[in-house]
C-alpha cells in the first residue's frame, strides 16, 4: 500500500512533478491528484495503485511500509509516528 503523502514525498525526493509522475505511471494527472489527496492508503483501481509503485521504484525510490526496515541503502527520509499530544 502507499499513501498520498508517500506519494508527493517520493516525488519531492525525485524532483518531479504529478504530469512527470502521471507520464512515468501512463495514468492521468488527474487521476494522480485524486490519489495524493488520499490522507491514509490510496484508494483506488489496484492496476493504477500498481502503477505508480512501480514507476516510483523503478525511478529509484524505496518505499517503506509502517514498521519496516529499509533493505536497499540509499539516502532517504521517514515519517516517525508523533508522539502523543496531552
Amino acid at each position: 500500500m502507499i499513501t498520498g503523502p508517500q506519494m508527493r514525498a517520493a516525488r519531492a525526493l525525485l524532483g518531479i512533478d504529478q504530469k512527470t509522475l502521471a507520464e512515468l505511471a501512463g495514468l492521468s494527472v488527474p487521476t494522480i491528484q485524486r490519489m495524493e489527496a488520499s490522507h491514509g492508503n490510496v484508494r483506488g483501481v489496484v492496476d493504477s495503485l500498481t502503477k505508480v509503485v512501480a514507476a516510483l521504484e523503478l525511478a529509484g525510490v524505496e518505499l517503506i511500509a509502517d514498521g519496516s526496515a529499509s533493505t536497499a541503502g540509499g539516502r532517504g527520509v521517514r515519517l516517525k509516528v508523533p508522539p502523543p499530544r496531552h
